[in-house]
């Protein structure tokens, strides 16, 4: 479940002692293939720092460094039920920063059940005295940033985004790092009856 690092020696730096930590919804391949599609029709300023198709998400909560050593429980404990939803993905915006997103259209959109997960899952990270985003919950997919005056590509798109799980996800910085899943809670739930 945890990522695995050798030992350090000659050329290779030692494991970080922290993994940074977030907790996302993860869109399956078919909604990863639409959002990718809307994202190419952007028209991007010079220097847009553009997200990689495979690193689309929506942050439930940033967690932050966590030390390697309470990964396996911290995931355990963030095991939280999910009643299925849809999220309705249909407004682009470039926000304040040059933070290109996909948002629903309205604050009425965002789905109940998106909101209990992610008010069952500060209550569990609460729990396990991490802490907790204060700011208001504007869910969004970033496909962006340093992209001030992007223009979306014409036209309404919704993307109807079927969800039934999240993940634990750790950011794994420097050359050849990435997003790598370490808990797919559907399938965890799966697995354990729930």
């Amino acid at each position: 479940m945890s990522v695995v690092a050798g030992p350090a020696g000659p050329g290779r730096p030692a494991a970080p002692k922290t993994a940074r930590l977030f907790l996302a919804l993860w869109p399956d391949p078919g909604v990863r293939r639409r959002l990718h599609h809307l994202h190419v029709g952007w028209r991007w300023p010079p220097g847009a720092a553009r997200v990689a198709a495979n690193r689309l998400h929506l942050t439930l909560h940033f967690i932050g460094a966590v030390p390697r050593d309470r990964v396996a429980a911290l995931a355990a404990a963030l095991s939280r039920p999910v009643e299925p939803f849809t999220l309705a993905l249909g407004q682009m915006s470039v926000w304040p920063g040059g933070v290109a997103v996909l948002e629903p259209r309205t604050a009425s959109e965002v789905p109940r059940p998106l909101l209990q997960l992610r008010e069952a899952l500060a209550e569990a990270l609460r729990e396990q005295a991490l802490p907790v985003e204060t700011r208001a919950f504007r869910p969004h997919v970033t496909l962006a940033r340093r992209a001030a005056g992007a223009l979306p590509p014409p036209g309404a798109t919704t993307i109807e985004w079927a969800v039934n799980g999240y993940v634990l996800v750790e950011s794994v910085p420097g050359p050849g790092g990435g997003y790598q899943v370490l808990q797919n809670f559907k399938q965890y739930m799966e697995k354990n009856g729930y």
